[in-house]
């Protein structure tokens, strides 16, 4: 079985940055994607970026692009892949839990469904 695990969430002043980690490990990180997704309060799971091993090209949705910022690390060890996710110039609308997706055996850049996902990391962003 795959685990995921985010850290790295908190509260942080409107204009503050803060990086989220999701670690995936229990299985073999050979083709992968991982994305990053939010819900706020009332409101629906957001995908707001991605990364896979398909093309390693970063998306994000358009109300992340120019402030988050997607990276993978490059570690040999196949045996578990992390993810960073750097939020900046965050706003109160950034208010949310932050999942991590993990979907293996995939050479889709990025998919819309995920296997396997963390219990999340709360970001509360003051004004």
């Amino acid at each position: 079985d795959v685990q995921v695990v985010e850290s790295g969430g908190g509260l942080v002043q409107a204009g503050g940055s803060l990086r989220l980690s999701c670690v995936a490990s229990g299985d073999t990180f050979d083709d992968y994607a991982i994305g990053w997704f939010r819900q706020a309060p009332g409101k629906e799971q957001e995908g707001i970026s991605c990364i896979s091993s398909a093309d390693n090209i970063p998306w994000y949705a358009d109300s992340v692009k120019g402030r988050f910022t997607i990276s993978s690390d490059n570690a040999k060890d196949n045996a578990k892949k992390m993810v960073y996710l750097q939020m900046s110039s965050l706003n109160p609308e950034d208010t949310a839990v932050y999942y991590c997706g993990v979907l293996l055996g995939t050479d889709y850049a990025c998919p819309t469904l995920y296997d396997d996902w963390g219990q999340g990391t709360q970001v509360a962003v003051s004004s």
